[in-house]
């Protein structure tokens, strides 16, 4: 039971640090649509999205309403097409996005996740045509987002389908430099995916999931760096211990929202994903948190270490709260999202290299940064081999969602708008990596791997 005492305390934290539900998030199967026929699999596919999410929206709104919780998204997501669409005699799958964005539009939706390919261990037919569709379907969607698992710690890397993700983030930029390269804003490249995931744009549903699932991600960075207020000068042990109750109470909120939506639309309940997602938003930020631990920016010596802790401390809140904390559950960075972020990367202060040490210990990886757009596609697949590579040794999800704005260089900026956001163009170390890159093949599992 909620006592009055969290409800006073929920709704301050509503009303002034910047806490809500950021999304809602249906997972459905269309395992079921596949079809021979390209045409009637895509009109299978919008039928059942419609039928199953059609009261997605009108429910998140009535919650919204009665609780006085701001649920800021609703999104679906759903089996990855290269499943779906693998038996059809579709040359391209780019028809299956354009069935999947008029389902999204056609019950109000916000973002639909699952134009994906699984291909950690290697490509089956399906997967090569899906990502050789993805920067099409990217560029003629609105509400379409993409995700590739290109590694996971029990199969290794599998180096070519990296080389072809770094051409496809290419070809996705160019597709819509007349928009600062949005399509790749929609691409999400992972190692160790989750099937749970409720925030975009790596959301899918995976195929252990049941034929459909409520799963809610809720954001309260703005909670946990007013709470830290109160331990400025305190041990590190009273930091974690003040994160873990912000968490617990944020979960709590987030549960409650779940079990509502999942009773309104006869649907299970899958999890809550508590991650301190960034809004552009002054006072909603990561960096925020990690600075009012003592540091004078998000970057310098220490960052690292300040992100770990509060990453487990949100996973530990979590966990006490709800018996199905699932999803990503942690702390993410990503640079166009996060005002401090922003702040940091503009000051000189915070590098890609950084970055990159920071997602050792955070919840995903690399998030909407932005590069020049002249950065070649073989430096972009290292980048997302060196992120595979931080994912599968250490056992966890990571991700890259990187953007080579086109006609962009160091110093100036990109602006998305929205939750995406703006950033500043990111300097990348010009060392070549063609040869690296060309090798293709797999990189083994690690030792840690092989846990039977």
């Amino acid at each position: 039971m909620i006592n009055q005492g969290e409800i006073l305390e929920t709704i301050a934290m509503i009303d002034q640090q910047h806490l809500d539900v950021r999304t809602i998030t249906m997972g459905i199967s269309l395992l079921d649509c596949s079809d021979a026929g390209a045409w009637r699999s895509c009109e299978k596919v919008y039928g059942k999205i419609c039928r199953l999410a059609g009261r997605l929206v009108r429910v998140g709104e009535e919650i919204e309403a009665e609780f006085g919780i701001p649920i800021v998204n609703k999104r679906v997501a759903v089996t990855p097409i290269a499943l779906v669409a693998e038996s059809s005699d579709a040359v391209s799958y780019v028809p299956y996005a354009r069935a999947l964005d008029r389902a999204a539009k056609a019950v109000g939706v916000d973002f639909l996740g699952g134009f994906s390919a699984l291909v950690h261990k290697g490509y089956t037919t399906g997967d090569h045509k899906l990502t050789a569709s993805i920067p099409e379907a990217l560029a003629e969607t609105e509400m379409v987002c993409a995700s590739v698992n290109v590694a996971s710690t029990r199969a290794g890397i599998n180096m070519d389908a990296v080389a072809e993700m770094g051409r496809v983030i290419k070809q996705c930029a160019e597709l819509t430099k007349d928009r600062d390269g949005l399509a790749c804003a929609k691409l999400v490249v992972f190692a160790n995916a989750v099937e749970d995931n409720p925030f975009m744009a790596g959301a899918f549903h995976g195929v252990g999931e049941p034929e459909c699932a409520i799963n809610v991600g809720v954001s309260g960075p703005g909670v946990v760096s007013h709470a830290l207020q109160s331990c400025k000068g305190k041990p590190f042990d009273e930091v974690a211990e003040t994160i873990k109750k912000t968490a617990f109470h944020i979960t709590r909120m987030g549960q409650l929202v779940a079990r509502e939506a999942s009773t309104r639309l006869h649907v299970p309940f899958g999890v809550v994903d508590l991650s301190l997602a960034p809004t552009p938003a002054i006072g909603d930020s990561v960096a925020d948190i990690l600075e009012g631990m003592g540091l004078t920016s998000v970057g310098a010596h220490g960052t690292t270490a300040a992100l770990a802790l509060l990453n487990d401390a949100v996973k530990k809140g979590g966990v006490m709260a709800s018996g199905h904390v699932g999803g990503l559950s942690g702390a993410f960075i990503p640079v166009s999202e996060d005002a401090g972020m922003i702040r940091a990367v503009s000051g000189g202060k915070l590098s890609l290299e950084k970055l990159e040490a920071m997602t050792c210990v955070c919840s995903v990886g690399l998030d909407m940064v932005a590069v020049p757009g002249n950065t070649p596609a073989e430096t972009l697949s290292a980048i997302l081999a060196d992120e595979a590579a931080i994912g599968v040794v250490n056992n966890k999800t990571t991700a890259v969602r990187i953007i080579p704005v086109p006609g962009k260089t160091v110093g100036e900026r990109v602006d998305f708008g929205g939750l995406l956001g703006s950033a500043p163009i990111m300097a990348v170390n010009g060392c070549g990596a063609q040869e690296f890159i060309a090798r293709g093949g797999r990189i083994p599992a690690p030792l840690q791997g092989l846990r039977n």
